[in-house]
């Protein structure tokens, strides 16, 4: 009877967007609370909150669009531009009014006016995308300024000599986008154009924010802050050019209260000292504001005084935060919506995912092979939330040369554009072996130390469940539904634990509870897949009484072997998974809170008695 209910909703759902001229959300196959409250002004935040100006402009809204047919096409004739999309979104999203599957070639078209004062003498104008999966093509008035090829990094180009002296300017984005079509090994995480129970609806196109904002002629593109616990602030200010102009940058406290400042050249790394700052941690997420100044340029950032470190206690391996060990709990967290499928319909929304985290009393959560827009990592330093960031994987076949350096080539740029962020304090570098070459010498090895050079103050797990060789510093296990964290037993293809590295069970829990089709995604090869849950518990009574034993199996792990942090699937639901704290639209929360509070506690507790930090009790909210 259910399945009859279940397939009848299903002709409700279009398979295609409205393909008439003129914006409106789409039905998807399961909307959210704030599906049909996005608008046409989506995201006007500033996106970039490391660094920061007062001169810019939003161009997130609707724009057009228009399929397209071959790379290297022509610009097509702005008549031929039939479909409205909301910037940003997934091509397949309802969010964007074209919810079309499989595009892999895309115009996008829209007009823009450059503000006065922003490209006058001795300013230049520069174009901004936060992200466009996978390759972008960029035409202002009809000129070509530039590709980016890479769906998850953001980048810019330089439009000034572009612009029209006065009047509306016109700009044109191709987007190619293979996905994980055969012949190609780009980064994709979990999108696939097959998807099936955990690989997931794809995202195509513009899915983060565009902007323009003005700068001077010399002006900062790259601001890296390392703070510790002692109050030592290394910094590097970058610019384009390269040059040795002068920096200087202030660390203001919440009260507005300069608590230090250094100068030195831009370019090259200076050090100075702040006294006594009060540090970043999960019990305590303090942050401080900054501003830089390189000539008539002035940035804002923010950064937290944190160190990270390996000790030895009582001969186990342990991960110091601030010199103390503090057990890590967290979710997989895949950030995938319904509605927006890799972007959420608002701040506000991304943003409730991780309060309910943290409200349940969890210190960490896991990016799993997808990497977010810079508000949500904002949003993690701010509510004290530590950040384990996997790369992107590619798709689960075995790579070129060709292939696997521009892999590494990304890392490289999912490492400078995110080592800023203080709740961020492990790199992942391959998840389960997807796109792990394993047969001809271990690449995590050298990709570890790049890594460790990029970016010596975090630690990096080199391969998260499967097909580990015994780089990097954690030694990490993936097993359903119970852990196996740091003990004397294991199951392949996770192996033996490894006495000179740090345990994490990466993976463990997932167990399911199906909900009526009201909180399903409405898909019928997503419905038939629920099944393939590692553990379906036939009501919420039963799913909080596994989830009570698994996480008493870990507490008794912590204190008898070597378990020093611990990873729960999942935070949400996602298209046929039906494990989440969440269902997939967030309406329903599976946790019973109190119970979950409590077994939580008692996780940082058995820490505190193998020598950790003892924690501070929660007060139920």
């Amino acid at each position: 009877m259910r399945s009859n209910l279940f397939t009848s909703l299903l002709t409700f759902v279009p398979v295609l967007g409205n393909l008439a001229l003129g914006y409106q959300v789409q039905t998807p196959p399961l909307d959210t609370d704030w599906t049909y409250s996005v608008g046409t002004d989506p995201w006007p935040e500033y996106p970039r909150p490391q660094l920061q100006r007062s001169q810019w402009q939003n161009l997130n809204g609707i724009w057009k669009w228009k399929r397209g047919s071959y790379a290297g096409e022509a610009i097509p004739p702005s008549s031929s531009f039939q479909q409205d999309i909301l910037v940003p979104s997934c091509i397949e999203s309802a969010l964007s009014g074209v919810m079309q599957l499989n595009q892999t070639y895309s115009w996008y078209s829209t007009e823009f006016n450059v503000p006065q004062g922003y490209a006058q003498k001795g300013r230049r104008v520069l174009l901004n995308f936060e992200a466009v999966d996978h390759q972008a093509t960029v035409y202002v008035n009809g000129d070509i300024v530039g590709t980016h090829t890479g769906g998850y990094w953001h980048f810019n180009f330089d439009i000034t000599k572009y612009l029209k002296s006065n009047g509306s300017n016109t700009l044109h984005v191709f987007v190619f986008d293979p996905t994980d079509m055969q012949g190609y090994m780009n980064p994709v995480g979990k999108q696939t154009r097959t998807p099936s129970h955990i690989f997931y609806t794809p995202c195509t196109g513009i899915w983060q924010t565009v902007w323009l904002e003005s700068v001077p002629e010399t002006y900062i593109n790259q601001l890296d802050v390392i703070a510790d616990m002692s109050g030592q602030v290394n910094v590097t200010v970058g610019t384009p050019c390269g040059g040795s102009d002068p920096v200087s940058i202030s660390v203001i406290d919440d009260k507005g209260k300069v608590v230090g400042s250094g100068k030195g050249v831009a370019n090259k790394p200076f050090d100075f000292e702040v006294d006594s700052p009060d540090l970043w941690s999960p019990e305590s997420p303090t942050l401080y504001n900054i501003t830089v100044k390189l000539g008539q340029d002035t940035i804002t950032s923010y950064t937290g005084f944190r160190t990270l470190s390996i000790g030895e206690i009582d001969g186990v391996k342990r991960p110091l935060l601030n010199g103390e060990f503090i057990f890590q709990f967290g979710t997989l967290d895949q950030g995938f919506w319904p509605d927006g499928i890799y972007t959420p319909p608002n701040r506000e929304a991304m943003v409730y995912d991780l309060q309910v985290l943290k409200d349940l009393g969890l210190n960490m959560l896991r990016k799993h092979i997808k990497v977010e827009n810079a508000l949500f990592y904002q949003a993690c330093d701010q509510l004290g939330l530590l950040l384990i960031q996997d790369m992107p994987s590619m798709p689960l076949r075995t790579p070129d040369a060709d292939q696997q350096a521009d892999w590494e080539r990304q890392i490289d740029i999912l490492v400078q554009q995110h080592k800023n962020f203080p709740s961020i304090y492990t790199w992942v570098i391959y998840n389960e072996g997807w796109g792990q070459i394993t047969q001809t010498g271990y690449p995590e090895f050298n990709i570890t130390n790049r890594i460790k050079e990029l970016d010596p103050t975090r630690f990096v797990d080199a391969t998260t469940g499967w097909y580990d060789h015994g780089a990097g510093d954690w030694h990490d296990n993936h097993h359903y539904a119970n852990p196996q964290c740091g003990t004397p037993f294991y199951s392949i293809q996770s192996t033996p634990y490894d006495h000179q590295r740090i345990a994490i069970q990466g993976e463990f829990g997932g167990i399911g509870n199906n909900v009526s089709a009201d909180h399903l995604w409405k898909v019928n090869d997503a419905f038939l897949s629920i099944n393939q849950t590692y553990e379906i518990d036939q009501d919420l009574d039963a799913y909080n009484y596994r989830g009570h034993l698994l996480l008493s199996e870990l507490r008794d792990q912590i204190e008898r072997y070597a378990c020093s942090a611990a990873v729960w699937t999942q935070t949400t639901d996602v298209e046929g998974e039906v494990n989440g704290f969440l269902t997939y639209d967030r309406r329903i929360q599976r946790t019973d809170k109190k119970q979950w509070r409590s077994d939580i506690q008692a996780l940082y507790d058995a820490a505190a008695s193998r020598g950790g930090k003892a924690p501070k009790r929660r007060m139920a909210l």
